[in-house]
């Protein structure tokens, strides 16, 4: 019996199934269980997917050579005629592989019906997603790296600018503004580390699996895989079409990419405060108040951390949309793309967002350092200068926080005391017990375990512009269609 068709508008539906039904599906239901509004954007990996599906098709003999070659020839005019705009992604389908097979048909006739031979949706969509979920982490890895780039770059410039380092939000100790940076660095580096661990788990073809058991037909999921740029091909055909693990950890790596953009976006958020002064936002990236003329509020920062939220919601979407289903393959399976294209847009948007918002602010050294005044932060450093004569750590702690007490009362700082203020505590302190207190000398003491000395930082630097080098030369690998295919689909 010939598939279900219905009419909307002027077009013609042509449904993948219905031989079996005798009743039309309803048009709210249509409707209703639709997804090509949301996986259209897939096109041009299921146009990838089905060239190479309909070359293995004619290799393995499946299909003639010539049905097959006309199958690709076909495809490839489709798919330059949607990047041409000839062609737009529209219509009553069910999904873009509806949406494919009914275009492919009017180029070239009855053999469309062809392509679908040894294939389910069910493979064919993951199959899709994967390719998608592989451009996805490339993009990442690169937005990634120009946030990386922007936070090295500023680092460079300000390797002797001193600034409080804080815990709990309060004066804890003296730091270099490039060290403070290069923190922010290193936690978008294990990002990139966790993108670059995902990808050969990513990397796994499931065509073949049709759609669940595989294929009685002799198709060689080999071909297909190498043609498509999969490392690999799945192990077991139930698990490849109910397979979303890649999904919920690339939506997991958007997620804390989101939380450590969050965190960086609070901070410039409370440094572009008066009360801090410690940064100033390019006009670019600053809105004003529709009311009060003077703001210059940091709305983009404040909304990096806002979508945040965002993301780590989408998490929590996928994988309670998981979490219940039975092998193999269900419909709520049709909702994960959603929710994984918003989690990915969203997370592209503030990476460039904020590799631009912090590339151009300006950073005030002076009143960095000013903010390090009678603030008691080397107040470690003075307790570490009693260790070192041989006054046990807990005894030196409660002697300078003595100190500080006394100090605080009188209203001065510690780089106010005299040897006669220190003395009033323990013998133990001399003349050179002074420079110990000045937060120059306290960060250079501090050269173990990559810590805010200059030689340190210096050494920081120069592993962070490997580790973007690395990623540089990563990228330049990263897996994509085989040469065989580039030459059909140049």
């Amino acid at each position: 019996m010939p598939q279900k068709q219905r009419k909307q508008g002027n077009e013609r539906v042509q449904l993948l199934w219905g031989g079996r039904f005798k009743k039309p599906l309803a048009e709210e239901a249509l409707r209703f269980s639709s997804s090509f509004s949301v996986d259209k954007r897939l096109w041009k990996q299921d146009i990838l997917g089905s060239i190479a599906h309909a070359v293995m098709l004619g290799e393995t003999g499946i299909i003639s050579a010539s049905e097959a070659k006309a199958l690709v020839k076909g495809l490839l005019a489709l798919m330059r005629d949607i990047e041409a705009g000839k062609v737009e992604l529209e219509g009553p389908d069910e999904d873009i592989h509806s949406f494919v097979e009914r275009k492919l048909r009017e180029y070239v006739g009855e053999v469309a019906g062809k392509l679908h031979t040894a294939r389910s949706r069910n493979d064919q969509v993951v199959t899709d997603f994967r390719l998608w979920c592989r451009d996805a982490v490339k993009q990442l890895a690169e937005a990634i790296l120009k946030v990386q780039q922007a936070l090295v770059e500023q680092a460079e410039q300000h390797i002797d600018t001193l600034l409080p380092g804080m815990t709990h939000l309060q004066h804890a100790q003296p730091v270099r503004l490039a060290h403070h940076l290069l923190a922010h660095f290193w936690a978008l580096q294990r990002d990139l580390e966790r993108l670059k661990d995902l990808l050969p788990r990513l990397n796994t073809s499931p065509l073949g699996a049709a759609a669940l058991a595989g294929s009685g037909l002799p198709i060689d999921p080999e071909l297909t895989a190498r043609l498509l740029g999969f490392e690999k091909t799945a192990q077991n055909s139930m698990d490849a079409v109910s397979d979303r693990d890649f999904a919920c950890e690339l939506v997991f790596i958007c997620a804390l990419t989101m939380v450590h953009l969050s965190r960086l976006a609070e901070e410039i958020v409370l440094w572009s405060t008066p009360e801090f002064g410690f940064v100033t936002l390019d006009d670019a990236w600053c809105t004003g108040s529709s009311i009060m003329p003077q703001k210059r509020n940091p709305d983009i920062a404040e909304l990096v951390r806002g979508k945040a939220a965002l993301v780590i919601g989408a998490l929590t979407q996928l994988l309670t949309l998981l979490k219940g289903l039975p092998l193999t393959y269900n419909r709520d399976l049709q909702e994960d793309k959603g929710i994984v294209f918003n989690a990915v847009d969203t997370t592209l948007a503030c990476l460039s967002a904020m590799s631009q918002l912090v590339a151009t602010a300006t950073f005030n050294a002076d009143r960095m350092r000013q903010a390090l005044v009678r603030d008691f932060s080397t107040a470690t450093d003075l307790a570490d200068y009693l260790v070192r004569k041989g006054v046990p750590f807990r005894e030196a702690h409660r002697i300078v926080g003595q100190l500080v007490l006394h100090l605080s009362e009188l209203g001065k700082g510690l780089e106010d005391a005299t040897l006669d203020d220190l003395r009033l505590f323990s013998d133990k302190f001399n003349g050179d017990a002074l420079a110990v207190l000045q937060p120059e000398q306290s960060v250079e003491r501090r050269k173990e375990l990559a810590g805010t000395a200059k030689s340190s930082v210096v050494k920081q630097l120069r592993r962070a512009r490997a580790e973007m080098k690395r990623t540089v030369i990563w990228l330049q690998r990263f897996p994509t269609i085989s040469p065989d295919l580039k030459q059909i689909c140049p």
